[in-house]
């Protein structure tokens, strides 16, 4: 059976840090490994829209030695024209792996139950963990290295309640890092997602706590991270959500509560003026530049270690 990668506690915390040093090795090297040398394809379907994501999955492909293949899920209408263990069962004959951008985590899940190759969570409503990812990796770039991660305090302001938020409860957890999220009422994590990060961070000395007070999660900080407070998906919702959120602005205030030397990290792209300000994201803490580029070092560990763990 193959390896997937749908969500961040399908690697133990072993396993995240061989990914980690693996992208680590990437970045000092691009062209390391190439387990896709042939060429050997990787469908890369996007449902959603995307930049990041579609750059670093088609650039991290082809210098893996193989072949990214595009499929516009607008075309492909993945579950509408055909189910999608059909749509699977196509792909996984011709490709090396999957690499899949939609909504519904239990539509990633459906694939994968079926595939023969492994299936990549590019982002769902659920989950972003390639995102966090290429995250640890730029927190170890600034703050100890990979052996620095444990221990860190990691803050997480804004809508506390999406897949980044989730994604940085399991993943930073996993990292044994102490996973702060923090938002308003109505926007704050599902209780189970708590709960199974409060189980990972008891066997690798993290913990999580979930606020609604921006000020005491940002404090003492070593990093300080937000994400858009209007997701794909939630537009109709746009007001709503921009008078909700107000008071969870990361502003030079907020981050002056933080340690000395905290980075700020936005997966992007950024709204200057609502989750964050431009002299935060555009100032001398953020790191956001060299977390956009760590994405192409972290999926390029993950397809490589997907594919050699089969």
């Amino acid at each position: 059976m193959p390896r997937h990668f749908l969500r961040d506690d399908d690697l133990t915390p072993a396993e995240q840090r061989e990914v980690l040093e693996l992208a680590w090795a990437f970045h000092e090297d691009r062209f390391l490994r190439a387990p896709l040398s042939g060429p050997r394809a990787v469908a890369l379907v996007f449902d959603k829209p995307t930049l990041r994501t579609q750059v670093s999955f088609s650039v991290g492909v082809a210098e893996l030695g193989g072949f990214p293949l595009v499929v516009d899920g607008r075309l492909a209408q993945v579950g509408v024209r055909e189910s999608v263990p059909d749509v699977t069962r196509v792909l996984d004959r011709q490709v090396a792996a999957i690499v899949w951008r939609t909504f519904g985590q239990d539509r990633l899940e459906e694939m994968a139950a079926v595939s023969r190759v492994p299936v990549v969570n590019a982002l769902t409503d659920d989950f972003h963990p390639c995102q966090i990812l290429a995250d640890l990796l730029t927190v170890a770039q600034h703050h100890g290295g990979l052996g620095g991660l444990a221990g860190q305090r990691f803050a997480y302001v804004g809508d506390a309640a999406n897949n980044m938020a989730a994604s940085y409860l399991l993943g930073g957890a996993t990292a044994g890092m102490h996973v702060v999220v923090a938002g308003p009422e109505g926007y704050l994590p599902p209780a189970a997602i708590v709960a199974r990060a409060e189980e990972i961070a008891a066997t690798t000395g993290g913990s999580v706590t979930v606020t609604t007070d921006a000020r005491a999660a940002v404090t003492g900080a070593d990093v300080v991270a937000a994400d858009t407070w209007v997701s794909m998906g939630d537009e109709d919702e746009a007001a709503d959500r921009l008078a909700a959120l107000a008071d969870h602005q990361v502003d030079a205030g907020l981050m002056a509560l933080a340690a000395p030397d905290a980075i700020f990290l936005h997966c992007l792209p950024a709204y200057r003026g609502k989750e964050v300000t431009a002299e935060v994201i555009d100032g001398p803490q953020s790191v956001v530049w060299d977390e956009a580029e760590n994405r192409l070092h972290a999926q390029k560990a993950v397809l490589t270690f997907l594919l050699e763990h089969r």
